[in-house]
């Protein structure tokens, strides 16, 4: 199995095709990239702009370059010596326009009796015959439907007609009336939907590649590659959505020949992937956790909980706990109603298992679940852990609860196989999506993967998680940015920083809520660190957050029905910064407090991910600062040949200021390089101990295993360091003489000051030298 030293993320999209990434490689490789890793390149919805919408996997999308491009991008990359990762969609297709979903098309032309019958997820049964699809503003919509050239239309959507159920001269709603589909409003699709989805996304629908015949068909193309040699690895989207992601891994495992596999997986903290998992580890979230919390001020949770009381008019500080099962309740009664309510429906009703009690009592005990999914028999102590404190809680469903036991329990059966399909859904929706907009004392702690009631990691924490990535997944990705990550890493190192900055924070944000009010104080706290992250930025991508944070997060305005009144006084807000010189004054100077705290950060969190135990993954762009915020923020095109001549000026002998976003070209790319080149720098993991007042603001390590390795040396809580008084006589002990990759000095073994070590940067990378 060839795997990845490190990999570099690109959108492909038909703006940036596979063509354009071709041409990239010769930057890629001077960079120091291992391997190009792509986002889905099946032909998906036209005009999608991130491809997990796939239509028709036996091909790779034109729009995004077609065949020829994914060889134009092989040929390229195995020129430069560089491997191809790629991501694949196997969970859902996309069905917005079943036109373009050969799948779909033909299972609502065909219905119950149609081959891809088997390869959707459908409660036919439920549906009296037919599918639901949730497109009409309401049911009084049927008026609008049309019939044009053989097919029934509804505006712009087109569906087609089953065979003999219609003449010249039939009103389109009596042909709709005999159709193996039901066109419903779309309000209806929370409850009374039919089939799976990707979490609440009716234009999503769940694939079974459980079946082999569905599984050989949807990866027909993907297997070619394998074939013919023209990617080496996979990440895998939301495994959690299968029925048995453990034997759909080892299918795929075999059918790529033993290739290099990743799982989009939240592990949260504790938890392990099953060992019977055929997987090289997890797409990096958990890693990003550990490496953010370096860099938060521990001191800094109680003012912060404190002041979180204050803008909540609350005695006490946002209960997280009782937070996410009340986010994780709204969402099961809520947009994922229709889900639980499947599962309520494979219990028989009894008198002691009436079907309302049943769904009740199903959605308790994924509302308790503090992971999203088990594998069972992996995972079965979380399950009855779960039952029973939804006993404890709703103490008057105990015996519902109790009757649901076996059936949870039982492999073999129906409703445990869905049960554990549909608790990530609603840990997804509930937490990430809703109760990390509404938990707001810290952004840099609400991110995918995270727990946010960890505040902060300390460097001896650190090191032992360090210990057990490499002794367990040596092969597992690290990131600090991706395609759904809400803040970017550097907006997050940037927010670190208000963990030593309180006073001045509250400062601020009394400003402002002050001069602009944004109605909603827990709220006011998310959008202002974002922007104060996220700075400089435009109007239109603040006000594009901001809203869709407000909204998220479901307290003051929401998706369905939003409260206008609401978002007019949110938008006044945003655009105070730029209409209000008093409170664009307060914003630059906050920032400049901020500064340049957070780009020692930046700096530090970059350095520890690219030298850390696992396979480093690179973002699009983020060699340079960036301010991201949330989809599609985070998506924007990029400048790539501002990098490719930035980075050619530092081959020329450039060395930027520690302020220049150039320093941070410079450690990824010295950092990519070192880990390509001499990989066996890189075979073990052992603290380097620092000495003095400062030592809690070093944190250093060593890659050797049984010889000397490489060294990562990074400063931590920068702005408390200086308050302090600097480094004064903290030294780190280095085990042999040594060369930073970053300046080019030398040190000698021993004892290093690190006023010396760290004068021009932040970090250090250190090399052996003879």
């Amino acid at each position: 199995m060839r795997t990845p030293v490190s990999t570099y993320r690109l959108q492909i999209r038909p703006s940036f095709t596979l063509q354009d990434a071709a041409e990239l490689t010769g930057y890629l490789k001077d960079l120091g990239v291992d391997w190009v890793y792509v986002s889905p390149i099946l032909t998906a919805e036209e005009g999608s702009d991130h491809g997990y919408d796939v239509t028709d996997p036996s091909t790779v999308d034109p729009s995004r370059g077609g065949p020829e491009g994914l060889e134009a991008l092989s040929k390229a990359a195995r020129k430069e010596g560089l491997g191809v990762l790629a991501d694949i969609v196997p969970n859902h297709m996309g069905v917005a326009s079943p036109g373009q979903n050969a799948w779909w098309w033909q299972l609502l032309k065909e219905g119950r009796s149609s081959k891809y019958a088997e390869a959707f997820d459908v409660d036919w049964d439920f549906g009296g015959g037919r599918i639901r699809i949730p497109v009409l503003g309401g049911d009084d919509d049927l008026d609008q439907l049309r019939i044009v050239d053989g097919e029934l239309h509804f505006y712009d959507h087109r569906f087609p007609l089953a065979d003999g159920t219609w003449t010249e001269g039939d009103s389109p709603q009596d042909v709709h009336d005999r159709q193996h589909y039901e066109l419903v409003g779309w309000r209806r699709a929370d409850a009374e939907l039919n089939y799976r989805r990707f979490f609440a996304v009716n234009t999503l629908a769940g694939v079974r590649v459980e079946v082999p015949w569905v599984f050989d068909e949807a990866h027909q193309e993907i297997i070619r590659w394998f074939r013919e040699e023209l990617v080496d690895g996979l990440r895998i989207d939301h495994p959690d959505g299968l029925a048995d992601p453990e034997g759909y891994l080892a299918r795929l495992k075999e059918a790529t020949g033993g290739a290099y596999l990743l799982v989009e997986k939240i592990l949260e903290p504790g938890e392990k992937l099953p060992e019977t998992f055929q997987c090289e580890g997890t797409t990096g979230y958990d890693a990003l956790a550990d490496v953010d919390r370096l860099f938060v001020d521990p001191a800094a949770e109680e003012f912060l909980d404190d002041l979180d009381a204050r803008l909540r008019d609350e005695a006490e500080p946002a209960n997280y706990q009782v937070m996410i099962h009340g986010t994780k309740r709204r969402i099961a009664d809520g947009i994922l109603r229709s889900e639980i309510l499947r599962l309520s429906r494979l219990v028989q009703e009894t008198s002691a298992l009436p079907r309302l009690d049943v769904a009740d009592a199903l959605a308790e005990i994924i509302c308790w679940f503090p992971v999203y999914r088990t594998y069972l028999p992996y995972g079965q102590e979380i399950l009855e852990e779960s039952i029973e404190h939804a006993a404890k809680h709703r103490p008057e469903l105990a015996g519902v609860l109790e009757g649901l036991r076996p059936l949870l329990l039982d492999t073999t059966g129906e409703l445990a196989r869905r049960f554990q399909q549909t608790s990530g859904m609603v840990m997804a929706k509930g937490v990430e999506d809703t109760a990390f907009f509404r938990y707001t004392r810290l952004g840099t702690l609400t991110e995918v993967g995270a727990d946010p009631t960890e505040f902060a990691v300390s460097p001896g924490e650190f090191h032992q998680r360090m210990a057990r990535r490499q002794a367990e997944l040596p092969l597992s990705m690290t990131t600090l940015s991706t395609h759904d990550t809400k803040r970017s890493e550097d907006a997050r190192a940037r927010i670190s920083v208000i963990s030593e900055s309180v006073p001045e924070w509250e400062l601020f944000l009394g400003t402002v809520q002050d001069l602009a009010p944004i109605p909603d104080g827990p709220l006011s706290a998310l959008i202002w660190q974002a922007i104060a992250g996220a700075w400089p930025a435009d109007r239109s991508r603040l006000q594009a957050y901001a809203l869709k944070a407000a909204r998220e997060a479901g307290n003051s305005t929401n998706w369905t029905d939003p409260n206008l009144e609401f978002e007019r006084h949110l938008a006044a807000a945003v655009d105070s910064v730029f209409d209000v010189p008093e409170v664009g004054a307060a914003l630059e100077n906050f920032v400049a407090e901020l500064e340049p705290y957070g780009t020692s950060n930046s700096l530090s969190a970059k350095l520890v991910q690219l030298t850390m135990p696992g396979v480093p993954d690179v973002y699009q762009g983020t060699e340079f600062r960036d301010g991201s915020l949330t989809d599609p923020d985070n998506r924007r095109p990029v400048d790539f040949q501002a990098r490719i001549d930035a980075l050619a000026e530092l081959d020329g002998g450039a060395r930027p200021a520690r302020t220049n976003e150039a320093a941070k070209l410079l450690v990824v790319s010295r950092a990519l390089r070192l880990r390509r080149d001499r990989p066996e720098l890189f075979g073990g993991y052992q603290p380097v101990a620092a000495t003095g007042a400062a030592a809690a603001h070093v944190v250093a390590f060593s890659r050797g295993a049984d010889a000397p390795g490489a060294v990562t040396v990074a400063t931590r809580l920068p702005k408390a360091l200086e308050r302090n008084g600097g480094w004064r006589d903290t030294a780190v002990d280095l085990p042999a003489k040594s060369r930073d990759e970053l300046t080019g000095t030398t040190f000698d073994a021993g004892p290093v000051p690190l006023a010396t070590l760290l004068e021009h940067y932040p970090v250090a990378l250190l090399v052996p030298v003879d």
